[in-house]
């Protein structure tokens, strides 16, 4: 997958000399690219311009970078690769369950980045107009990254939205507990699916989904979830299962 146009990336970073790298990367690849070299900055960047990826230092001059990358996750659920100098395992234990997508340390290669960033996109690819899924009243809107029942908004934390959308972009398919939890909270989440269990709980309530009559989110007990196949489906193989 190439990195392309439609792609929005914001880098949260005080060292100038890594900006101005980014910079000329992302620019060369026809990336729309915006820097901010603060925690205050970096907020305002992601208001404004609604980012479909963040790298984030955790180095910064007006805030601790896991304080910010908690604000950037009540604020967006795009992608946020941390890129740090900090190499301890602690570090990238926090960062991953705190919501940050990756973890890359400083110095980094560029292509072994570029690599993440395309992982940590690659979920989120379009495919012509089909990019929205539904099932009887329910639809998920993956450009717009909302969720409509019965045409009325359905208002989800950006935790509850990262799981129905990749149940969704897998809709048909069985996805198991551990995959979730890896997929929303980082390859270091617990073992326990209890978050995930409290979470599908709202979820359920928020889109009336009854766990003894389901519509839309199945349950396979001890096994994971499967989200009603979508009617508008694309083909198979249109959405990549990471």
């Amino acid at each position: 997958m190439k990195i392309g146009t439609k792609y929005k990336i914001l880098s949260i970073d005080e060292e100038k000399e890594v900006q101005h790298f980014y910079k000329r990367i992302f620019l060369q690849k026809g990336c729309k690219f915006y820097s901010a070299q603060s925690g205050k900055e970096g907020i305002a960047q992601i208001v404004s311009n609604c980012p479909d990826l963040v790298l984030l230092d955790l180095i910064l001059p007006d805030m601790e970078g896991m304080d910010l990358l908690v604000k950037i996750r009540e604020l967006s659920d795009c992608p946020v690769i941390i890129v740090s100098s900090r190499e301890k395992e602690s570090d990238k234990v926090t960062a991953l369950d705190a919501g940050a997508d990756d973890y890359v340390t400083k110095p980094f290669g560029h292509e072994e980045l570029m690599a993440r960033i395309r992982c940590a996109l690659r979920y989120r690819r379009k495919y012509g107009d089909k990019n929205i899924y539904q099932a009887k009243g329910l639809k998920v809107d993956f450009d717009r990254r909302i969720v409509l029942l019965n045409d009325m908004q359905v208002h989800l934390t950006p935790v509850e939205y990262r799981i129905v959308e990749y149940l969704a972009m897998n809709s048909g398919k069985m996805v198991t507990y551990q995959r979730l939890l890896e997929k929303i909270w980082g390859p270091y989440a617990s073992e326990s699916n209890k978050i995930l269990r409290v979470n599908m709980t709202n979820i359920r309530r928020k889109i009336c989904d009854s766990p003894a009559e389901p519509k839309y989110i199945f349950t396979e007990s001890g096994v994971g979830y499967r989200m009603a196949e979508s009617v508008e489906s694309p083909e198979r193989g249109a959405f990549v299962s990471l």
